[in-house]
């Protein structure tokens, strides 16, 4: 595949891949081990994260030297999408591999269905096949899955900041019988939520610990004036601040849904737009400090070349993109994340794949149980990326991803995006991401674009066929 030129590094991600049915009796099955010494696993989640939330992506706004570490022996996908960008469907696809709609998620919420897949959970699939698995930090997940002990691990601690760091350095430099899969699950840049919603309440409790992490990432730094601050220090705004031409009907319902969406888009100021981005860059900066600590301990406990280090994200964040923050659209800065594969033995190091669509919450299931000699999980819908951490080209990889959400579903070949809406009836919406990464122009009504138009909707109903999926295309 041709890679893309992308006219802004703040626009880049896709999208995912199968599903098949299930069965509660259709558990993983491990295979023995493969011969020699199976590698830990040190699976380290952000919240609300989005791709371009690195400094080693050329973001200028941010610096993540302990995340960009992880390019010195290993490798970033940059086009890389979670399946649903919010958290609980997010995170139901990372502990189990399947698209977040297999048990009706589209939003965050519950789901008794979720029990269906408990016993072929991440957790469970590892600690059959002898792991030593362990939890640490936020869980959000549905149904009796919630219980992270249900999902096959040991909870670490519940803390989901510094108290996370201490509690995963003090377990890497312990005693290991055994392999272990340690997942910390970090909270932040995630706060930011808390802006808008303190914006429209008016309110300045101190109440959470949430709301006091995000005030001090808020400060302006010390002894600089507000017109310094704004001209050097505080992020511009992003070139697709506007909403994009003919916006989906479906996405102004959305933003309507929670008054402080829409208080925010009409209240807002440019200057309260870039504190925002300013707030948002804070707080990655300091989950990064967090991720330090962890790596570190790795490192001094001689584990370094032993383990496989992945580093992603649930979703991402609006970050004033089209006038909008929070998470849920299918929209590249939220549903594009940060994903980094580190293991000496495979990665190689430095290289960032460009071309390949990859899903976490699909393809990340396959590609540790690859890595771990454990049965590859041939039902599985996602693909293993093992072949692709050398850097080479797959023999055969997807041609397109999903992505699913609470008001839409899209469909990506890399160089287009179509986005089909069914609140408001069916909506469309069609992006040549080479040329307007921002996503502001819709070409569903071009006829020029037509032909691409019906290729994409035949191969979103594809998509949404093998994975069980009923949707309603215009016209049908």
């Amino acid at each position: 595949m041709k890679t893309i030129v992308r006219t802004r590094r703040d626009f880049l991600r896709m999208m995912g891949t199968g599903m098949l049915s299930v069965s509660t009796g259709m558990a993983l099955r491990s295979s023995a081990a493969s011969p020699g010494k199976r590698p830990n696993i040190l699976l380290i989640l952000t919240d609300q994260q989005s791709g371009t939330m690195l400094s080693c992506t050329g973001n200028k706004w941010v610096k993540t030297p302990a995340m960009d570490s992880l390019m010195k022996k290993g490798m970033r996908f940059e086009r890389a999408y979670a399946t649903n960008p919010v958290c609980v469907p997010s995170r139901f696809s990372l502990m189990t591999g399947f698209y977040p709609s297999s048990v009706g998620l589209r939003k965050n919420g519950n789901s008794e269905e979720a029990q269906r897949f408990v016993s072929r959970a991440l957790g469970n699939v590892f600690q059959r096949a002898g792991y030593e698995t362990v939890y640490g930090g936020k869980v959000h997940l549905p149904g009796v899955m919630g219980k992270i002990t249900n999902c096959g691990f040991r909870n670490l601690t519940g803390d989901q900041r510094d108290g996370l760091a201490d509690a995963c350095v003090q377990f890497l430099k312990g005693k290991h019988d055994r392999p272990f899969l340690l997942v910390a699950s970090f909270i932040n840049p995630h706060d930011i939520c808390y802006q808008a919603i303190q914006a429209h309440s008016g309110s300045r409790r101190t109440a959470s610990r949430a709301i006091e992490v995000m005030r001090e990432a808020e400060r302006m730094p010390d002894g600089i004036s507000r017109e310094t601050f704004f001209a050097k220090h505080c992020p511009p705004l992003p070139v697709n601040f506007e909403p994009p031409d003919h916006e989906p009907e479906a996405i102004k319902i959305f933003i309507k849904s929670r008054s402080f969406k829409q208080y925010v888009r009409e209240n807002w100021t440019d200057e309260d737009w870039r504190l925002h981005r300013w707030t948002y860059a804070r707080l990655t900066e300091r989950v990064d400090r967090q991720v330090g600590r962890v790596l570190d301990a790795l490192r001094q406990a001689g584990l370094e070349d032993d383990t496989v280090v992945v580093f992603t994200s649930d979703h991402g964040d609006m970050d004033s993109s089209h006038r909008m923050e929070h998470k849920s659209v299918a929209y590249e800065e939220s549903a594009g994340i940060s994903l980094m594969v580190q293991y000496p033995p495979v990665t190689k190091s430095g290289y960032v794949d460009r071309e390949h669509l990859v899903s976490n919450g699909l393809d990340l299931f396959p590609t540790l149980c690859d890595l771990a000699g454990i049965g590859s999980g041939a039902d599985l819908p996602g693909l293993s990326l093992k072949p692709l951490l050398g850097g080479n080209p797959a023999a055969a990889w997807r041609k397109y991803l999903m992505i699913e959400g609470e008001v839409s579903r899209a469909i990506t070949d890399g160089r287009y995006k179509y986005t089909l809406f069914d609140v408001a009836g069916p909506e469309e919406m069609l992006c040549d991401m080479a040329n307007d990464p921002g996503e502001m122009k819709n070409l569903a009504g071009s006829p020029e674009h037509n032909k691409i138009l019906r290729r994409l909707r035949k191969a979103l109903a594809a998509e949404a066929k093998k994975h069980g999926v009923k949707i309603q295309l215009p016209g049908n």
